[in-house]
């Protein structure tokens, strides 16, 4: 699947937001140690995105190994792409509004550095949030995580 489409995007804080237009690759999974220690996580899912703008804020970057920049969120530390110098970004798929629009299925690379249970995930008993929580979801009054569409104002929590 290589479309032509418009998705957007940003960190958990809202106060940096991208738009990626035009063909977009299909989405795969890193399982690097770099991409492991950069999320916190097993590995990032990446699509690529040639025709990327970014629409409030700058993320910063970081430097992984040389001409390997991954940037995040200055203030959120949300991470939001990997880039190749003179390549075009990749962006984190979990940084999009809607990362059901583009799953990670075109390739998993990396797979000596892949975490032995990651197979195993999908036999794991599911629940839903309100599951976690003795009685319930908890009572949450206000949320400083942007929502997943685009604002025109935004009030960045720096807390």
């Amino acid at each position: 699947m290589t479309d032509t489409i418009e998705l957007s995007g940003g960190c958990q804080c809202g106060a940096v937001r991208y738009r990626a237009d035009g063909v977009l690759d299909e989405a795969g999974v890193c399982h690097c140690r770099m991409c492991q220690k950069a999320s916190g996580n097993f590995g990032m899912a990446f699509f690529s995105a040639p025709e990327l703008t970014f629409t409030r804020g700058t993320p910063g970057t970081f430097e992984s190994s040389p001409g390997i920049h991954r940037g995040f969120c200055q203030n959120c530390g949300s991470p939001l792409f990997m880039q190749v110098e003179g390549k075009p970004y990749d962006m984190t798929v979990g940084s999009l509004d809607h990362p059901d629009d583009l799953p990670p299925m075109k390739s998993q690379i990396a797979i000596e550095s892949e975490c032995r249970w990651f197979r195993d995930l999908a036999s794991v008993p599911k629940y839903p949030l309100s599951a976690t929580y003795a009685g319930g979801e908890p009572e949450i009054t206000r949320s400083y995580q942007h929502p997943d569409y685009d604002t025109e104002d935004w009030e960045v929590h720096h807390g």
